[in-house]
């Protein structure tokens, strides 16, 4: 899933559901097009500039601070989980860089990663002011959001196992939380592998006979 895009989807859809009434702010500017906050009020409520929430709400999160993301939560008014939501986008903005950096340490000598490198630092102005501040991050747990073509949204826990017997290789595992929404769609992902095998199976041995 493409960070910026789902960082302005998500910002713009909370902001959308909120009206300034709910917010406790008296309505100003006119006729509005739209019932939810414009992003001005959302600046207002959360003490930042609009300019600098306007960056934020176009999908720029790299270098947020927690108290600017409590703080538009709070105006937001998003729930433990949007709010969960909100810094995992913040982490993923900042750590992808970091965590790179460090896998590029770890395999000085890897063609693949240094023309990865070497494309990202041409295409992107953002990349190469966070690959300049030479962080380096690694994550060993943590949650992830996927967008699969079936199923829609994923939310799944991920957990990083070193593997005592082959240094330098990991294991991650992806479990979603049982019985959330996510864990019942990838119950019905396996249920759907199981029944394509089936029918792939079938064609198989029609095909041969």
């Amino acid at each position: 899933m493409d960070n910026r895009a789902e960082v302005r989807q998500f910002l713009s859809s909370r902001r959308g559901r909120i009206t300034p009434e709910q917010a406790g702010i008296e309505p100003y500017g006119g006729r509005r097009r739209v019932p939810g906050l414009r992003r001005e009020e959302v600046a207002r409520l959360a003490g930042v500039s609009v300019d600098y929430y306007t960056r934020l709400e176009r999908g720029n999160l790299s270098g947020v601070s927690d108290s600017v993301l409590d703080a538009i939560a709070g105006a937001l008014e998003l729930d433990r989980a949007e709010h969960d939501h909100l810094c995992d986008l913040a982490r993923a903005a900042n750590t992808n860089v970091a965590i790179l950096r460090r896998e590029a340490g770890c395999s000085p000598h890897d063609k693949g990663i240094a023309e990865l490198i070497g494309e990202l630092s041409m295409r992107s102005d953002e990349f190469r002011t966070l690959w300049a501040a030479h962080n380096v991050r690694r994550h060993y747990a943590g949650t992830k959001f996927f967008q699969h073509p079936v199923v829609g949204l994923l939310e799944l826990n991920y957990q990083v196992l070193g593997l005592e017997e082959d240094p330098g290789h990991t294991l991650t595992v992806y479990p979603a939380t049982p019985g959330s929404p996510s864990a019942e769609a990838l119950k019905l992902l396996a249920s759907w592998a199981v029944t394509e095998n089936i029918v792939e199976t079938a064609q198989a041995k029609v095909g041969t006979q």
